[in-house]
């Protein structure tokens, strides 16, 4: 091939880059990827569980979340809960103890789901439950 046409094909290769890079940018600033944040005290719906998150109590060295879960068959029960806190996100005590949440069954049971936020620094707290390809989120102030 001569140098010419070389260079001209680099040109036309530059360019559909161009495009489909500006078609890319065009989708994601039509996205809306906002969560919706729950209201403390709201049924909702995340994927196949309704959860209702009644408020927060405690502090340091565990917050409780007392919440009523149901809907669904899961034993692998509160692993798909997180608490993002001012630095980290902590995943919920699973240990069986009386009152906590261990797993989701289809018949709705009040519990508390359990977090240990010793390390954790801010008062900034928020609930997080992702399931499949829904989240919803609760903003927490501990009692």
């Amino acid at each position: 091939m001569k140098t010419r046409t070389l260079l001209l094909l680099s040109v036309a290769v530059a360019l559909a880059i161009l495009l489909a890079g500006g078609v890319f940018l065009f989708q994601l600033t039509s996205e809306t990827a906002a969560v919706e944040r729950a209201a403390i005290g709201e049924d909702v719906s995340v994927g196949d569980v309704d959860v209702t998150v009644f408020g927060a109590s405690g502090g340091e060295p565990i917050l409780s979340i007392d919440v009523e879960l149901g809907g669904v068959d899961d034993p692998a029960g509160v692993d798909s809960f997180a608490l993002v806190t001012g630095d980290r996100r902590l995943a919920p005590m699973t240990a069986p103890a009386e009152g906590r949440c261990v797993d989701i069954g289809v018949e709705a049971q009040r519990c508390r789901i359990d977090f240990d936020v010793s390390g954790a620094d801010g008062s900034n707290r928020l609930l997080v439950l992702r399931r499949g390809d829904e989240q919803r989120n609760w903003v927490l102030t501990a009692s």
